[in-house]
């Protein structure tokens, strides 16, 4: 199978050490000389440039959480003048004020290699027509899969988001071999393929990049099944560098981390305490090379797992688990955790039901309540009135059953559930409001 950079990918791990130890000291330099924020939390600390100088001095570092991107909005924590940033993105601000993202020429030159690497390790190569699917603009999805797709040869088709029908167009008349888009926009996709008329057989898709949500083994199952290709998960974050963090492999069998440029560490979301190897908790992220926005063990609130054993495929990096979900979107009902995932995965294990569901949380005189609206298959929904109660008992009891918890389910029709282009809307909490 082929490796974009062998050398880094499959660098022997000992020698991988030594080069995130001098990658850490000059992020630490680069920080505390230049950017007044690092300064002053490294002062608080008793802590100075001096005092790093092995990657095990990591965990003497503070932490930085996306609150502190936006006390410092717009450009506070930017480690370069102006004059040296040459691209600007930001997330779309829908929780509060946008955090803001700066790259240097090189940062975008770092971009386009571990997109390169993520490309190339799902299966393409410089004769793949890629159809970029993900938003372009401040979002980093579509100009990262961009970046990437350009280096390694393939021809790009920037055909952004939305635009289902036209979607299909190209990728019919076009001949696109691989899709990158979100999970959930895959699965309405492949929906709207099969009522366009156009058959499978006519398209020449094989292979698909999904990331940007948190998505099942179930729903990559159903991705595969439905669209006929391989799906490979991806992962990134804006704040780190975008897509392009880690990827899997032709294998599935976690995503490899571009841990050359982005150091992971594994901790208890509440005492902060690092975790040892092969427990589930927050990833945190240590930037080794950027240098616009260099961040010192950044939050997250993604929960996972890491693992350092030697792949099948013969790269060396630390492979990380699908996510679970996010710490902050984790739901607490009577006392019970639970994250949407967990829903998503049982679920799919029922042919009888559509991968597309809503949970609404309320509290109703002081107590939590939670519904599910879930779509029945069409053929199922036209059954007697007593097959659906059966289906919904079903339903409910197999949640129950494996997540402890009484769910109230409701049944509707194909299509009642609002579809996205984009990041898909899981989870409706009225206890906010």
């Amino acid at each position: 199978m082929e490796i974009w950079n062998r050398h880094f990918e499959c660098m022997d791990r000992s020698e991988l050490r030594k080069l995130q130890s001098e990658r850490l000291i000059e992020t630490v330099e680069r920080v505390y000389f230049n950017v007044p924020y690092y300064r002053h939390k490294m002062q608080e600390a008793g802590l100075g440039p001096e005092s790093i100088h092995t990657i095990d001095d990591l965990g003497r570092l503070p932490y930085t959480t996306k609150q502190d991107l936006r006390d410092n909005y717009p450009f506070g924590l930017f480690a370069v003048p102006m004059s040296e940033i040459v691209r600007i993105h930001a997330s779309s601000g829908t929780t509060g004020k946008s955090t803001v993202v700066g790259y240097t020429r090189n940062d975008i030159s770092t971009w386009s290699e571990v997109m390169a690497r993520t490309l190339t390790s799902a299966g393409a190569n410089r004769n793949d027509f890629i159809q970029i699917a993900y938003g372009y603009g401040l979002f980093t999805g579509g100009l990262g899969l961009h970046y990437g797709g350009e280096k390694i040869g393939a021809s790009v088709i920037p055909i952004s988001g939305g635009n289902t029908m036209r979607q299909i167009q190209i990728m019919h008349d076009f001949g696109s071999t691989m899709l990158a888009c979100t999970p959930s926009y895959a699965l309405y996709l492949a929906e709207a393929i099969q009522e366009s008329g156009i058959s499978r057989e006519e398209l020449k898709l094989r292979a698909g990049v999904f990331g940007a949500e948190p998505w099942t083994e179930n729903m990559r199952r159903e991705i595969e099944s439905k669209l006929k290709i391989k799906a490979i998960d991806i992962y990134g974050l804006s704040e780190v560098i975008g897509p392009g963090v880690a990827s899997e492999c032709i294998f599935q069998e976690g995503l490899h981390i571009n841990e050359d440029h982005f150091y992971p560490e594994i901790i208890d979301p509440e005492t902060l305490l690092v975790l040892p190897e092969g427990s589930v908790g927050e990833l945190v992220f240590t930037t080794l090379t950027k240098e616009g926005l260099p961040l010192i063990r950044y939050r997250t609130r993604d929960l996972t797992r890491l693992t350092r054993e030697k792949c099948r495929c013969g790269r060396t990096m630390v492979r990380m688990e699908k996510c679970l979900g996010r710490s902050d979107d984790m739901l607490i009902i009577r006392g019970v955790n639970l994250f949407p995932s967990q829903v998503e995965s049982v679920l799919l294990e029922m042919s009888e039901i559509k991968p597309h569901y809503l949970l609404i949380v309320d509290r109703i005189n002081n107590l939590d309540t939670l519904e599910l609206k879930v779509e029945v298959d069409e053929a199922f929904f036209l059954d007697k009135i007593s097959q659906l109660e059966t289906l919904r008992k079903k339903i409910q009891d197999n949640l129950e059953s494996s997540l402890g918890l009484g769910i109230k389910v409701t049944l509707v029709e194909p299509k009642m559930i609002e579809r996205s282009e984009g990041k898909s809307k899981r989870v409706i909490d009225k206890r906010k409001y």
